[in-house]
């Protein structure tokens, strides 16, 4: 499977979509980025005059690359192709704010694939390397949306 397949599978649009691209990926894990657009609606109250991106989205950035990404690609070769990960849980630490414009790569490790559900270890890092927030995320299968 195509990195741009799994792309085009993942079941948000704009503006709610998170994946700019993916760069890497296998049974084991996935990587990909995201640059936060100046733009984008939740920064004009979050926080006044010094925007930050919400750890909710940070989370659900991290969702979408680290773990529905991944689970489209594992799910390639189930009997179904009905069938995609949905997102149920988040163990979160925030480290670091992420600003308007700053691009962030997600690297997620899966824990475990098994009984329609898909745990994974992900961490979002900055331009520079620095560790902005990292957690243990989990999904089921389920139909699709």
């Amino acid at each position: 499977m195509e990195l741009k397949d799994i792309r085009a599978q993942l079941p948000y649009s704009k503006p709610f979509l998170f994946v700019d691209e993916l760069l890497h990926v296998d049974e084991n894990g996935i990587i990909g980025t995201y640059t936060f657009a100046e733009n984008l609606e939740f920064y004009k109250g979050h926080f006044k005059g010094n925007p930050i991106t919400p750890g909710v989205i940070l989370t659900e950035t991290m969702a979408q690359i680290g773990l529905v990404s991944l689970g489209i690609f594992l799910l390639q070769n189930e009997p179904t192709e009905e069938a995609v990960i949905v997102f149920t849980s988040a163990d979160m630490q925030f480290l670091k704010p992420v600003y308007p414009k700053e691009k962030v790569t997600v690297t997620s490790r899966k824990i475990f694939f098994r009984f329609g559900k898909l745990k994974c270890d992900v961490v979002m890092k900055n331009e520079t390397g620095q560790e902005v927030c990292k957690g243990i995320l989990a999904g089921i299968i389920t139909s699709k949306l």
